[in-house]
């Protein structure tokens, strides 16, 4: 098990401006997957500024695949958010590794859905409990992230009011399907071999590219990365085409390639903090908490 969800890890990061740790409160609660299954929260806001009454924004991250475990971890540009009254929450889904490895075993391949109706339950219960509503609640994931949101936007769009989908890896099943792509026939071992019959239906009943329809989509922004080695910029390309072509909404819908980054966004620090920036940015103008031009934001 890679996090020890009944204990609470303490990071010692020297903040400057002020920052006082007695100011922000961290909670872990459990949401009830469709099948009974707990699914661990992570939660963290600033305890000055939030009313557990349904409305303040919300950023929810998720990944759910290889057995990775995303634990509970300091980042300094999330007090960006926090500090406007924003919750952030990460959905511990199966398909990660934080439960063990039977948790993982449960989100891949022929149980892959698992991960995204962990996701959606998440959202369903931070709704309930008042830690938001539907027009408050954002989404976040990257890579096989992305795929997550691809795919619980195409299955239940209604329940959120952003969604960032970076880097992400939508056309499963064309992707799975080539194998001189360097990276397919080890990446079988988490997806299935859609050259399979089962695999390949399977797949195509989640992946975001084959599952977009004419429906209402909320606020999206997509990026990608002209150099990326593991998700070629077609992919997220694609799938905002589709998106374009087929949902029935006036709501944002944003494509962002960095000519100059790879997978894992540019490198050097101040970049990485320009793209939290351009992302942040995104959420609240999503939520329309960007002032007017001229106005002072108090």
């Amino acid at each position: 098990m890679c996090l020890s969800l009944s204990t609470v890890v303490h990071f010692f990061i020297q903040v400057l401006g002020g920052f006082d740790t007695s100011n922000y409160v961290t909670e872990r609660k459990w949401a009830t997957a469709s099948d009974g299954t707990k699914i661990p929260v992570s939660i963290v806001y600033q305890k000055n500024l939030v009313k557990l009454d349904g409305s303040g924004p919300l950023l929810l991250y998720g990944y759910g695949s290889y057995e990775i475990c995303i634990d509970p971890s300091f980042k300094a540009s999330r007090l960006s958010l926090l500090d406007r009254g924003f919750i952030y929450a990460v959905a511990h889904i199966r398909g990660g590794g934080e439960m063990g490895r039977q948790w993982y075993e449960n989100g891949k391949l022929l149980q892959k859905k698992n991960t995204f109706t962990d996701f959606i339950a998440s959202g369903e219960y931070l709704i309930e409990n008042k830690y938001c509503s539907k027009g408050k609640l954002c989404i976040d994931g990257r890579s096989a992230g992305g795929l997550l949101i691809g795919a619980v936007l195409n299955m239940r769009p209604d329940l959120f009011k952003a969604a960032i989908a970076g880097v992400p890896f939508v056309d499963v099943v064309t992707t799975m399907l080539d194998p001189t792509i360097p990276l397919t026939t080890s990446e079988w071992e988490e997806w299935g071999d859609p050259r399979k019959e089962e695999f390949y239906f399977y797949m195509k009943s989640y992946s975001p590219v084959d599952n977009v329809k004419a429906q209402y989509y909320p606020n999206i922004l997509v990026t990608a990365g002209l150099n990326d080695p593991r998700v070629m910029y077609s992919e997220p390309a694609k799938f905002v085409a589709k998106l374009r072509d087929l949902k029935i909404d006036d709501n944002i819908l944003l494509f962002k390639c960095e000519l100059g980054a790879g997978h894992f966004s540019k490198s050097g620090r101040f970049e990485k903090l320009q793209e939290d920036a351009f992302i942040y940015t995104f959420i609240l103008k999503a939520l329309n908490m960007i002032p007017a031009s001229g106005s002072r934001q108090s």
